[in-house]
């Protein structure tokens, strides 16, 4: 059974967000909504912020594999329309995202996004925050996926549960990159909880393609002493409706966080397509995060359902014990 997601104390002012594809593109748009206290983020395979628009079709054509009849959209057309949800306080003030901590990832060997969406990302990030501290990985051949120094499938590879082992510890680059020097990792004494998502989702979790359940890393120290938080946003077929719990323990953050007072939250969607009864109509079949609009126009803003829920969950966290 599911419990209920504790309140831990953790520091609110001090959390990082990072994901993979789908999941890279949410983290870019929980970055991006509330730069006021997200203090950096990390993104494999993801194309620009608000890049589908609110198309699937765009999303699918011109932001992860464009060509000359499907062009992606400018970095300088994208960076506007943000300015202007900016203008309409839908999105925290851009001045929060200067000197933001960013870390970005495309394999060599990843065709699912193309590596100039990436490379897209880097600089609508170089526009929209200046002096952001960016990093920018694109030598390693791997496919698309998580990539592990120990986990998973063959480097090169795109397949389920798209972790691969690349002897490339990306989420200790990425926690280093975002929160500084780290203590070594180890594997012991942290508790794996899967809590109920539901409170979160006002109830109705299907609604917004969540799953009931989510999953929380807490390190032993951070039932007594204050931790930061790190949220992680899973990529498309890789919830655990699809992979179990391969994603939470295999990623590779859970040993970093043992160690350097994190706390990890593991959100979870659903693969959703149609009509559901008291849940209306939603088409997610691969269980993706929302980066093309299927919750609605608002998705990639503070009032965007999915990240009003994660916010609920950093907040519940966050609170005192």
């Amino acid at each position: 059974m599911a419990e209920r997601l504790p309140a831990l104390g953790a520091e609110l002012q001090a959390v990082t967000v990072s994901g993979v594809a789908a999941g890279g593109e949410m983290a870019v748009q929980f970055h991006v909504a509330h730069s006021g206290f997200v203090r950096g983020a990390g993104a494999i395979a993801a194309p620009p912020y608000y890049c589908a628009m609110g198309s699937v079709w765009t999303a699918l054509n011109n932001c992860m594999t464009p060509s000359a009849w499907a062009r992606p959209p400018s970095t300088e057309f994208l960076a506007g329309l943000a300015r202007e949800l900016e203008k309409g306080e839908a999105i925290d003030p851009l001045s929060g995202l200067a000197g933001a901590k960013v870390w970005l990832f495309s394999g060599t060997h990843d065709e699912t996004v193309a590596p100039q969406m990436v490379a897209a990302l880097r600089d609508f990030y170089r526009s929209v925050a200046p002096g952001a501290d960016l990093v920018f990985i694109a030598d390693v051949p791997a496919g698309h996926a998580m990539v592990t120094s120990g986990a998973g499938n063959a480097c090169p590879t795109s397949d389920p549960p798209y972790i691969n082992n690349c002897g490339y510890d990306a989420a200790g680059k990425m926690l280093g990159h975002l929160l500084g020097t780290l203590a070594p990792p180890a594997d012991r004494g942290g508790r794996l909880i899967e809590f109920d998502q539901r409170e979160f989702a006002l109830g109705a979790p299907g609604a917004i393609s969540l799953a009931d359940s989510g999953y929380a890393w807490v390190p032993r120290e951070c039932g007594r002493e204050r931790c930061r938080v790190h949220v992680v946003f899973h990529g498309c077929r890789q919830n655990a409706q699809a992979v179990g719990e391969r994603f939470v323990r295999e990623s590779g953050y859970n040993r970093w966080a043992e160690t350097n007072r994190l706390i990890v939250l593991y959100p979870q969607t659903i693969a959703r397509w149609g009509w559901a009864w008291g849940e209306g109509f939603v088409f997610n079949p691969r269980g993706c995060w929302d980066w093309w609009g299927y919750t609605g126009p608002a998705y990639p803003t503070k009032a965007g359902p999915q990240i009003r829920a994660v916010q609920a969950m950093i907040e519940r966290v966050a609170s005192p014990r």
